[in-house]
């Protein structure tokens, strides 16, 4: 893979995004920075417009500021920081974040990115910095640190080998790591061990497709069983209704009724499983733009020629069945339960994350059956 080039000897300069060009280049940036980079996939630019605009229900608890390094005219170089009111009310006041890092291999670049960042959460009260965030903890998260040579699955992030060296020169040290899972459908096997397992509460368990005649409904459920068992975990921060009803609305257009299921004990939802295909392989040709034809060949990738694999973004089981066998039951047989839609989508693979590193429960269901890890994200930490 070719990097892109070093930054010649114009002058370098980091300014916050403040215009409607401003946010154009900056959202245009990662394309250019990764141009001769045959895994990466440039997300849809109008999506990422509206992910950063008033559309987006986190910005109802986020604060947030975004700079572009320039040397000279040219962008080289963007960073975010954010302020999350719900994650200092679970984690404390003294927390920031920063996100959407990208730069050319420079490190008076990075130096300079970070310190606008740290610098604009100082003076916000915040003495540790955790990242990258793009925005949040329950949207893309960590640095990619394995696995450049598979592109990303949707909605999970890439980078270039060299970002976390540079991170790191500048004090920033492994707060946690996180792990995504790879699966072919057609390896997905239960050893007779597990198959006992999950056959032991057959008549207290029931998994089910999500309703839709009741879909609001549901979805909320699915919110409360998350937001449970997702509440002892490093660094969760809990969705907000109007998040997930957002979320939910994405589901209702993107996921096949037949790829959501719930998991019910003794008749109360108390597990879910969500698959998204994955639409990274349909939006890859289109360098990021629908018009003028690229609409066009989304839908044809979707509806004629299909898609070939798929991704786990949401999965949860709430917290008084976790460290039992009825917790590793319930989600062995909501994974069972995608395998026969997933042959009849024609979905050959499964990415399940992403997954805590230190997560040993879930790790060992997933080696158990088949899946192992392919990509690591990397999340940092720094006193400022």
């Amino acid at each position: 893979m070719n990097q892109p080039p070093l930054r010649g000897n114009a002058p370098l300069v980091v300014r916050p995004v403040q215009s409607k060009a401003d946010l154009d280049v900056f959202i245009g940036l990662p394309g250019r920075l990764h141009r001769d980079d045959p895994y990466w996939v440039e997300p849809l630019l109008v999506e990422r417009r509206d992910h950063l605009s008033a559309k987006n229900p986190v910005f109802a608890h986020l604060d947030w500021q975004a700079w572009i390094a320039w040397s000279g005219n040219e962008p080289v170089g963007r960073i975010s920081a954010q302020v999350d009111r719900l994650h200092r009310q679970a984690h404390g006041p003294d927390t920031g974040h920063f996100g959407m890092l990208e730069a050319i291999d420079d490190p008076a670049v990075f130096a300079a990115l970070m310190a606008a960042a740290e610098q604009w959460l100082r003076e916000r009260g915040a003495l540790r910095i955790t990242g990258p965030f793009n925005l949040t903890i329950n949207e893309e998260s960590g640095l990619l640190v394995e696995g450049f040579e598979r592109p990303p699955s949707i909605m999970m992030g890439h980078g270039l080998p060299y970002y976390g060296a540079r991170v790191e020169a500048l004090g920033y040290r492994p707060a946690t790591d996180l792990l995504a899972y790879w699966m072919r459908t057609d390896e997905l096997h239960f050893p007779p061990p597990l198959r006992h397992l999950m056959d032991r509460w057959q008549d207290r368990v029931r998994i089910r497709p999500l309703d839709r005649r009741r879909y609001a409904q549901e979805i909320q459920s699915l919110r409360d069983i998350f937001n449970d068992a997702w509440a002892e975990n490093w660094g969760f921060v809990p969705f907000t209704a109007e998040e997930f009803e957002a979320m939910g609305n994405n589901l209702k257009l993107l996921v096949p009724e037949d790829l959501l299921y719930i998991a019910e004990v003794d008749g109360e939802p108390d597990a879910f499983i969500v698959a998204l295909p994955n639409l990274n392989e349909a939006i890859a040709p289109l360098q990021g733009r629908l018009l003028p034809f690229g609409w066009l060949r989304l839908l044809w990738r979707l509806k004629v020629r299909g898609l070939r694999t798929a991704r786990v973004p949401l999965m949860g089981v709430r917290r008084a069945h976790q460290r039992s066998r009825l917790g590793s039951a319930l989600a062995l047989r909501l994974i069972e339960a995608l395998k026969p839609p997933f042959v009849r989508h024609g979905l050959e693979a499964l990415e399940m994350s992403w997954i805590l590193e230190s997560n040993r429960g879930m790790r060992n269901i997933l080696e158990h059956i088949g899946a192992y890890p392919y990509k690591r994200y990397r999340v940092y930490e720094k006193r400022i």
